[in-house]
């Protein structure tokens, strides 16, 4: 396929590397120019200053770039120079709103729009193991499946247009809760004077266990936080989620009130912190 992508960030980077190594034809374009010359240099493929350069007969368009805003200037930018019927794949987490503007808008031009957030941080995009959540029309999610297996372990299809955004909205509320119930459950055990890796250890095995407390345990009880998703992401992501809520109904007063001790996080210098460093709250002395 001939294949563009904008935005050669942590994740974009990575993930635009995986798609040069399964064939593809690369265009790259990235807000810093010099990050998409050192992809070049590193992959192949040519770069362009702009979104629509690189789109310029592109069967498929991926982005990974920051918000809504962002999505809404590469895509209304680029969609004119796509090939006929090409695809716009955006990994941005954005809201479900957005998701759906793009989609109209792409159909409109006789084009297809599939929001596709990912979750497995650096690490999975490096690695080429992310789990993708979509939401778009079927036929144009079978044709960009085998192009996603490239840096992708799972890709499903959630629905339509922004289906993939409310089931990313899903995973960070999940997330949020699990990481706020370890940073306690760290900060009892250490007041409660037992040793953080037994505690680890004894129950990391049992219904207590998850991906969290396996990957981030050991760091908290050290107060290492200076990797992986940052403060300033997820907060961006929980705004999101808590602007949905308030559309849809759903009571998230557990949600909004991490939101709320992540903003307390920001204030005490951590906004580039993991999401982990809820904990570095509960040690400091209110």
């Amino acid at each position: 396929m001939k294949v563009a992508f904008v935005g050669l960030g942590v994740m974009g980077f990575p993930m635009a590397g995986h798609l040069a190594r399964a064939g593809h034809e690369m265009s790259v374009c990235n807000r810093g120019a010099q990050k998409a010359d050192r992809w070049v240099a590193a992959h192949g493929g040519r770069a362009g200053e702009t979104a629509a350069e690189v789109a310029g007969g592109a069967d498929i368009l991926m982005l990974c770039v920051g918000n809504d805003d962002d999505v809404r200037q590469v895509v209304t930018g680029a969609l004119p120079a796509m090939a006929a019927g090409g695809i716009v794949v955006d990994h941005t987490t954005t809201s479900a709103v957005v998701a759906r503007e793009m989609a109209a808008l792409a159909a409109r031009g006789g084009r297809a729009f599939v929001d596709a957030p990912v979750s497995g941080g650096q690490a999975g995009a490096e690695s080429g193991q992310l789990t993708i959540m979509c939401g778009g029309a079927p036929e144009a999610f079978a044709r960009v499946e085998p192009v996603i297996a490239a840096y992708a372990k799972a890709a499903r299809l959630m629905g339509g247009p922004g289906a993939g955004q409310l089931t990313k909205m899903v995973n960070q509320i999940a997330i949020a809760g699990v990481l706020q119930g370890l940073a306690e459950g760290l900060h009892f055990a250490t007041r409660a004077g037992l040793d953080p890796q037994a505690v680890y250890e004894a129950i990391s095995k049992g219904a207590a266990q998850s991906w969290q407390m396996d990957n981030r345990w050991a760091t908290m009880a050290q107060g290492s936080f200076d990797f992986g998703f940052a403060v300033d992401w997820m907060r961006k992501d929980l705004g999101l989620v808590l602007d949905e809520a308030a559309r849809n109904g759903a009571a998230l007063e557990i949600t909004a009130l991490i939101d709320g001790f992540y903003a307390e996080v920001q204030a005490m210098g951590g906004a580039r912190w993991d999401t982990s460093s809820l904990v570095a709250r509960l040690e400091t002395p209110q």
